[in-house]
């Protein structure tokens, strides 16, 4: 397995390529932005795209779709459908605008995708949004907005719940083993240095279920 990282966009919204570099395939995580960056990005691996995954449906990690989609056009791109709407946005949305229904598929808890020899579980961690997910591959986690480096995402926008960031949190917490934390803004780190030190980990981990 191997990662690669891109800052993209306006508020540096963190896109990973995630790849098995043996069935030289790909999945391209929360691309924000600057879709012709990605682009470049990924023919760089050698591997073939085979899926767009979202964390979540807020514009600052999907801009950048269409564009793959201009490029890739049979590529099947996955969200919690809480955070789809039928609406067309533009600007600062905070839902993910729903697709053709040969490119638009769904991901909910527990589901488990396959990227050749590596399986994608799908964990939902409302807070941020009420559609927000970590996918967890092996001992790594693309965690979005919902947990980062000594903190957490918003949980002030529409959709959005403090208490709800708190169960997740806690969930987060209660993993078994440790995992490399791979957010959605900032940079990296782990999870046993969030048990210990993020406060809103810490304070997730005392809250009732």
């Amino acid at each position: 397995m191997k990662i690669d990282a891109l800052s993209v966009g306006p508020i540096g919204t963190n896109c990973y390529i995630l790849q098995d570099e043996q069935a030289k395939v790909c999945a391209v995580i929360d691309p924000g932005d600057e879709p012709e960056r990605i682009i470049k990005a990924v023919e760089r691996t050698g591997c073939a795209p085979a899926m767009i995954l979202l964390t979540h449906g807020h514009f600052d990690h999907y801009t950048a779709v269409e564009g793959l989609l201009e490029k890739w056009p049979e590529l099947p791109v996955y969200i919690n459908e809480k955070d789809v709407t039928d609406r067309h946005t533009s600007g600062f949305a905070l839902l993910f605008p729903r697709l053709p229904e040969k490119n638009q598929r769904y991901y909910k808890e527990d589901d488990v995708l396959s990227l050749g020899s590596l399986a994608i579980r799908v964990m939902e961690t409302a807070g941020h949004s009420r559609g927000s997910v970590c996918l967890l591959v092996g001992d790594t986690i693309f965690s979005g907005d919902t947990l980062f480096c000594g903190s957490c995402g918003r949980t002030d926008f529409a959709g959005g719940s403090y208490e709800d960031m708190l169960q997740s949190l806690k969930r987060l917490a209660m993993l078994p083993g440790q995992y490399r934390v791979y957010p959605g803004h900032d940079r990296p780190t782990d999870l046993d240095f969030e048990r210990r030190f993020n406060p809103y980990v810490k304070q997730g981990q005392r809250a009732r279920s």
